[in-house]
């Protein structure tokens, strides 16, 4: 990928595993090549770890928590506030990584150090929020009081559409708790989260943070592995519930953020223009749709279902362009892998077959030569989608969304709960009242009222369903992470 007004990114030195605080080979040697999506073709070659480097690296994990967890509160947070300078310090290097290897536009990338800095700060200080209580008891006798202690070794799974977010932020919680972690990188997109892990050498003491690049023997080892205490999981509906079966034999506990087919309700009485900016918006159109929060599922009242739809069509056919991921007028990004391609195209043909109705979108748009071979897809909306049909039904995971009218209330809830999922969703009024009867009738985790696609630090993020399980990004996810040990101490002369 080359153009005059742009310069590839630097490598990270290191293309291994982390772990123990240092580099290390594959024990079986095995190498394999990271793609750009943008273009197809290869970025380098990338380690890949196996089970044995997985039990080398929780073995050195494990080693690390038995001192990490002796580490004073305050001190912890000391670690944690220095990671964020060191992610804000270098978040120009790591958001062209990961533009480079997930395609997205760099211009939106450049947020994501940031955001994982903001929950590193975040979780440093709830640090004092990690206590226990005393118990009153009527007869006086005994002292009863809990303190939480840290699990030991975390095993964190992320996704591909965030890498350095996530690695960066996921970090936060388990390490502010006193646990060490081991982090498995996205299989398609692992080259900041290297280079991550080489800004994070000096950081942390070894073997606190460890970072490998893995497929799926990987994450199962990780998960599998009677070392590793906890196991979370950004990911699929489908991969959550592997994963849940492989710790039931430990009674691992679990956070599960998994996938969505969020809906988006727009009233009668809601402001138009900003409805149109909501559904573009919360469909995440400039990461290709490759967001567990976007609203796929969007519920228009037939009194402005035409006039939105139009508005949305040229909201989409005016701003969002793919190209080159570094290029400042490029403001969408393709899809992750040729795979997802094929997937993403299959259910547009789908939807076609079954009659739905192509408002914009529905093909791979006209491309430069050096970007032909990438995985793109344009921003796709249907109108006249059934119920019953398969884009109105499985999370996609691409620029897709499926546009409803409705007119019946009882009917509109009924097709919205009508899913395995519930992760989020979106109301759009202006009366606060109706909006409060709305949202207690949607079998959802996480829920706005006249915007979309939002995070709010301090509030639990998460889903109800096939959709996950846990909440993250407050003080919730923080005491996940611990264990609560009741202490009883006998005060009287005789026992």
């Amino acid at each position: 990928m080359s153009s005059s007004s742009t310069k590839l990114p630097t490598l990270p030195s290191h293309l291994d595993l982390f772990y123990g605080g240092e580099w290390h080979k594959p024990i079986d040697k095995t190498y394999e090549d990271t793609v750009s999506p943008a273009t197809g073709k290869p970025i380098t070659k990338v380690a890949v770890a196996s089970s044995a480097d997985v039990d080398a690296a929780v073995s050195a994990a494990h080693k690390a928590f038995l001192s990490w967890k002796l580490v004073p509160g305050i001190e912890r947070a000391r670690y944690l506030r220095k990671a964020a300078e060191v992610l804000r310090a270098n978040s120009v290097e790591l958001a062209k990584l990961d533009s480079w290897n997930t395609g997205n536009p760099l211009t939106k990338m450049l947020r994501d150090a940031e955001i994982a800095a903001i929950q590193l700060d975040f979780f440093a200080g709830l640090i004092p929020m990690i206590k226990g209580e005393t118990i009153p008891q009527d007869e006086g006798e005994t002292f009863h009081y809990t303190v939480r202690e840290p699990l030991g070794v975390v095993g964190r799974i992320i996704a591909y559409n965030h890498p350095v977010q996530f690695a960066g932020a996921k970090l936060a919680a388990p390490l502010a708790a006193g646990n060490t972690i081991v982090i498995k990188t996205p299989d398609q997109a692992p080259l900041a989260c290297l280079r991550l892990a080489e800004l994070l050498t000096d950081v942390f003491p070894p073997g606190v943070v460890s970072i490998l690049p893995g497929k799926a023997e990987c994450g199962k080892a990780l998960t599998s592995h009677p070392m590793v205490k906890m196991v979370t999981l950004i990911g699929s509906a489908a991969t959550g519930k592997l994963i849940q079966q492989a710790v039931a034999g430990s009674l691992k506990p679990t956070i599960l953020e998994l996938g969505g087919k969020n809906p988006l309700i727009a009233y009668p009485d809601a402001d138009i223009d900003k409805v149109a900016a909501g559904v573009v918006r919360g469909m995440n159109f400039t990461w290709a749709g490759q967001s567990c929060i976007s609203t796929s599922r969007v519920y228009l009242h037939e009194s402005h279902h035409d006039i939105i739809l139009e508005k949305v069509k040229a909201i989409l056919e005016r701003d969002y362009k793919p190209g080159i991921p570094f290029e400042p007028t490029t403001t969408m990004g393709p899809v992750i892998s040729k795979e997802a391609h094929e997937r993403v195209l299959g259910y547009i043909e789908s939807a076609k077959s079954q009659g739905a109705r192509v408002i914009t979108g529905g093909k791979v748009p006209i491309l430069p030569e050096e970007m032909k071979q990438g995985y793109w897809i344009e921003p796709t909306v249907f109108a006249d989608v059934g119920p019953d049909f398969r884009i109105a039904r499985e999370e996609i995971f691409g620029p897709v969304v499926s546009i409803f009218k409705w007119h019946d209330e009882e009917e509109l809830f009924k097709n919205v709960n009508d899913t395995p999922y519930g992760l989020s969703a979106s109301v759009w009024t202006k009366d606060i009242v109706k909006a409060t009867k709305a949202v207690r009738r949607i079998g959802a985790g996480y829920i706005w009222v006249n915007q979309t696609s939002k995070h709010f630090f301090g509030v639990p993020f998460g889903g109800f369903k096939d959709s996950g399980y846990g909440k993250e990004e407050c003080l919730e996810e923080l005491l996940s992470f611990t264990e609560l040990k009741a202490i009883n101490i006998l005060l009287a002369d005789t026992y």
